[in-house]
C-alpha cells in the first residue's frame, strides 16, 4: 500500500464511520424527531446541547452501542441513550439521556450496560451525573435479557444509592414518561426537577383501572403538579424543557468546582512535535504496513516530554515517561516493525517476547509507584509461541505483566490502534483490566486470532467432523466454508462490533486521539486511589 493508496483508504474508512456517526446521532429518525417537537420537547441531543457549557466538547461515551443488534424489534441507535463528558457551569458531570425518539426510550439490554457503564465512569472517577429522564422502561419483549441480573436494569437503582452515599453528587430531571421500575432512578438522586406533562408514577391510568378498578388520570397519578404540591417528591416545577435546563445549570454551579488529586503532577502543556493530523500517515489501514511506534508518541505527547525506559531491551514493547496535555504519564505500546535483540535475534513486530513482557511489566510497577497514569497504544498479535518463547518463560513473564496490571492502582487508558489479538489484548489492559477509558481507532480489530488463523483452525475441526461421518469434503466445498467462517469472522472483529457491545468506550479518528486523552485524563485523574498498590504472589 503506497501513500496515495493509503490516503484513499482512510478517506473511505473515516468518510464510512462519519456517516454512520450522522445516522446515529438521527436517533429514530426524522418523523420520530418530529414527533418529539410536537409534544414541546427537545431531542436528547438537543437538550444535552442546551445544558452543557457553550463552546465546551461534549466527549460521547458508548455512541455506537447496540449498532446492527436487535433487529428483530427495530434498529436501537445509540441503544436509546445518550451518555457522555461535559461542562456545566465550568464543572465536569457524567450526562446521561434518554432518546424518546428510539421506542419511547425504552430500556435495550445494552442500553442498561451502558448506563452502568457511564455509572461506574462517575464512581471511580469521582465526577458527579446529571440525568435527563425520558423512558417508557424496559422493552418487554426483552425483558428476561435486562431485568434481573448484577449487569442488568435493577443494578442502575443500586448505583444511585451507592453513588449518593458516596457524596458524588447526582442531578435528575423528568423531561417526559418516567414510568414503572424506572421511577426509582430519579427519585435516588439528590435533586430532582420535574417538566409540565410528564409522568413519573409506578402504574399508568390504564395499569390502574385493570389492576384495582381505581379510575385516575394520568396527572392524579403521576404529574408534575401533584408531586410537587401533593407527593411532595419532586424538587423542583419547570414549564417545559428549557426552563428545565436552565434550572440544572443553576443547580449545577452549587457544587464544588473540579477535583485534582495532588497525588498526579503535571506541567505547563507544550505542544506535540509532530500534528496529530499525521497519525494517518505514519498508520496505514493496513494492518501489515510496518510503521515506527516512536512516530506515533510524536504525535500525542508534549514535545520533548518522552524519556523511553529499557530502549535497548525488549524492543517490541515501547515504554516511557511523558507529558500529555501537561499531566504526566507512563506510556506502554507496541512496536509495529521487526527488531533486531542481541540475545534473541529477529524479533516481529506487535508480539510480546518475553523480555518486552518482563520490561513492561517492572514498567507499570514503577509508574505505580510514582503515581503515573498509564496510557496503553495496543496494537498487538499476541504473545510469542513455540519451543524457544515456551522454555524461556512466556507464560511466566505475561504473568508477571497481567498481575501488575490487574493490581495497578493509578488510572489506566487504553487506545486500541490496529490488532487487539487473545492474550494481547489482557496484556495491554483490554476492557477486562479496568480502564478509566477504552477508545479505538477505525483500523482497531477485537478477536482471540485473526481471522485467517481462525479460519484454517475452525476449517480442520469441521473436516474432522465431517470425515467422522463418513462424508469427504471436495476442495469447492472446503473454500465456501472456509469463506463463510472468514466473512463471520471479519465481521466480529470489526470494531464496531466491539463498541455495540461496549466493549470500547468510544471510535475515535487517529487526529484526535491527543485531544480525546487530555480531555479523559482530566477526568481520570480527580481522585487518586488510597489503596497501597500491591501484587500477591508473584512469577519470578
Amino acid at each position: 500500500m503506497n501513500d496515495e493508496s493509503s490516503a484513499n483508504a482512510w478517506q473511505e474508512l473515516l468518510g464510512e464511520h462519519r456517516a454512520q456517526r450522522e445516522e446515529i446521532a438521527q436517533g429514530g429518525g426524522e418523523a420520530a424527531i418530529v414527533r418529539q417537537h410536537e409534544k414541546g420537547r427537545l431531542t436528547a441531543r438537543e437538550r444535552i446541547a442546551g445544558l452543557i457549557d457553550p463552546g465546551s466538547e461534549f466527549l460521547e461515551i458508548g455512541r455506537w452501542a447496540a449498532w446492527g443488534m436487535y433487529e428483530q424489534w427495530g434498529p436501537a441507535p445509540a441503544a436509546s441513550v445518550i451518555c457522555g463528558l461535559g461542562r456545566v457551569e465550568g464543572r465536569s458531570f457524567m450526562v446521561i439521556a434518554n432518546d424518546a425518539t428510539v421506542k419511547a426510550g425504552a430500556f435495550y439490554p445494552m442500553t442498561a450496560k451502558k448506563v452502568l457503564r457511564a455509572q461506574r465512569i462517575a464512581m471511580t472517577n469521582r465526577l458527579p451525573l446529571i440525568y435527563l429522564v425520558d423512558s417508557s422502561g424496559v422493552l418487554l419483549p426483552m425483558q428476561d435479557e435486562i431485568f434481573p441480573d448484577e449487569d442488568d436494569f435493577g443494578r442502575i437503582f443500586r448505583n444511585n444509592a451507592v453513588l449518593s452515599a458516596m457524596g458524588i453528587s447526582q442531578l435528575a430531571a423528568i423531561m417526559g414518561n418516567c414510568v414503572a421500575g424506572g421511577g426509582y432512578l430519579p427519585v435516588l438522586c439528590d435533586k430532582l426537577v420535574m417538566t409540565e406533562g410528564s409522568g413519573l408514577y409506578l402504574a399508568g391510568p390504564a395499569l390502574v383501572q385493570s389492576s384495582i378498578g381505581q379510575a385516575a388520570s394520568h396527572e392524579e397519578l403521576g404529574g408534575a403538579e401533584m408531586h410537587a404540591a401533593i407527593s411532595g417528591t419532586i424538587d423542583f416545577r419547570e414549564p417545559d424543557d428549557e426552563s428545565c435546563l436552565a434550572r440544572l445549570r443553576a443547580l449545577a454551579a452549587t457544587l464544588p468546582h473540579d477535583a485534582v488529586s495532588d497525588k498526579f503532577t503535571r506541567q505547563d502543556p507544550v505542544p506535540p512535535a509532530r500534528d496529530p493530523a499525521e497519525l494517518t500517515e505514519i498508520v496505514t489501514p493496513d494492518p501489515q504496513r510496518q510503521y515506527e511506534i516512536r512516530d506515533v508518541i510524536d504525535c500525542i505527547v508534549d514535545a520533548g516530554s518522552f524519556q523511553e525506559y529499557k530502549a535497548e531491551y525488549g524492543k517490541t514493547m515501547v515504554c516511557g515517561y511523558a507529558r500529555i496535555g501537561g499531566q504526566n504519564v507512563g506510556i506502554v505500546s507496541n512496536q509495529h516493525h521487526p527488531e533486531k535483540t542481541e540475545k534473541s535475534g529477529l524479533q516481529f513486530g506487535g508480539v510480546v517476547y518475553h523480555e518486552s513482557a518482563d520490561k513492561a511489566a517492572r514498567f507499570v510497577m514503577d509508574c505505580n509507584q510514582t503515581w503515573l497514569p498509564i496510557v496503553f497504544l495496543q496494537d498487538v498479535y499476541g504473545f510469542m509461541v513455540g519451543r524457544d518463547s515456551e522454555q524461556a518463560g512466556i507464560i511466566r513473564a505475561g504473568a508477571k505483566l497481567v498481575s501488575a496490571i490487574s493490581n495497578s492502582r493509578v488510572p489506566k487508558l487504553t487506545v486500541v490502534l490496529g490488532g487487539s489479538y487473545g492474550a494481547g489484548n489482557y496484556a495491554l489492559c483490554g476492557k477486562a483490566f479496568d480502564p478509566r477509558f477504552i477508545f479505538a481507532w477505525p483500523t482497531a480489530h477485537y478477536a482471540v486470532m485473526g481471522a485467517g488463523q481462525a479460519a484454517s483452525t475452525i476449517l480442520q475441526v469441521n473436516i474432522a467432523a465431517l470425515k467422522r461421518q463418513g462424508q469427504i469434503p471436495d476442495a469447492d466445498e472446503m473454500e465456501s466454508l472456509r469463506q463463510q467462517i472468514v466473512d463471520s469472522y471479519e465481521e466480529q472483529t470489526d470494531i464496531r462490533y466491539a463498541a455495540a457491545r461496549g466493549w470500547v468506550d468510544e471510535i475515535i479518528e487517529p487526529a484526535d486521539t491527543r485531544a480525546v486523552l487530555i480531555q479523559s485524563l482530566a477526568i481520570a485523574t480527580r481522585h487518586a486511589n488510597d489503596e497501597p498498590f500491591r501484587t500477591g504472589v508473584y512469577q519470578v
